[in-house]
């Protein structure tokens, strides 16, 4: 594991919450993820290329839980993040709008018309001329196609909307793409990860690249990777989108969060997708 080599880093992480050097003892790290006994999802790879020069290995954020929290994912039964996927098959099906659609008017089967789609978000939208994430393009759909009203982004409905289009890509490697058109904001992001702010002075990379295996709080520090997302927080009771969990992040800095759905926060979704690629889809996941 990566250790903090800035006195200042280690400072501001204790005052966000308190440092405590012991290992991840309480996580199995050496566990194997297997969903439902026969999904093998991958949670350790090799990076990226663009991620080779910074990190040995890219981990899901299972890999760094406490074991009991670990076994929840493990079946669809116990994954209480699997309730709000049953919810929005009913939603899938559901006509709202004024063109009297429903997203089953044009995608029909979720499983197969969505199978392969989180893999690969956020992505390049040709008829738009525009980077889309996957709420983005939800939102497209419900307000150009359905005529309804768009999801608020970090709310409820719109996070198990995700879950249930991810759960289609479960098992799928993370494929964004991070050339081409896609770049300009693919920089943008990566700048975001990198740049100290708040009262705390940190980054994205202080915790999640240079202090991941660290126990803060009751916690365990991981990579951020978001290839679990939406996920079901225990201490939420329930589930959370990566937007989400960006503002909560920047606000633990002490600084002025962004908009969830704003181009700043495209821009960081991107990047940090690309992060893990290779790795599974997991979502929806179980974290603390």
């Amino acid at each position: 594991m990566n250790k903090l080599t800035s006195t200042n880093t280690l400072v501001a992480l204790a005052l966000a919450g308190g440092v405590v050097f012991g290992g991840a003892a309480l996580a199995d790290v050496d566990g194997v993820l297997t969903i439902n006994g026969e999904l093998e999802i991958v949670t350790k790879t090799t990076p990226p290329a663009h991620l080779a020069d910074n990190l040995d290995e890219i981990v899901s954020g299972w890999v760094y839980r406490a074991a009991e929290t670990q076994e929840l994912q493990m079946d669809d039964f116990d994954n209480p993040g699997m309730l709000f996927v049953d919810i929005a098959q009913d939603d899938w099906g559901t006509v709202e709008g004024t063109e009297g659609k429903s997203c089953a008017t044009c995608h029909d089967n979720v499983e197969d018309s969505m199978a392969g789609v989180r893999a690969v978000y956020p992505k390049w939208n040709d008829e738009a001329e525009e980077v889309r994430t996957l709420a983005m393009q939800i939102n497209s759909c419900r307000t150009e196609r359905m005529g309804a009203e768009p999801l608020k982004i970090t709310k409820g409905k719109m996070a198990r909307m995700e879950a249930l289009i991810s759960v289609q890509s479960r098992g799928m490697p993370m494929n964004v793409a991070i050339d081409g058109p896609v770049q300009a904001m693919w920089e943008q992001g990566k700048e975001m990860y990198y740049t100290r702010t708040g009262q705390l002075e940190l980054s994205c990379a202080n915790c999640h690249e240079d202090s991941y295996g660290l126990h803060i709080r009751s916690d365990f520090l991981s990579q951020g990777q978001t290839n679990g997302f939406p996920v079901y927080r225990l201490k939420n009771a329930k589930l959370t989108t990566a937007h989400g969990r960006f503002k909560g992040c920047v606000r633990d800095t002490r600084a002025e969060t962004y908009k969830p759905g704003s181009a700043a926060f495209n821009a960081l979704e991107l990047y940090v997708a690309s992060r893990g690629n290779g790795l599974s889809v997991e979502g929806p996941s179980v974290r603390n």
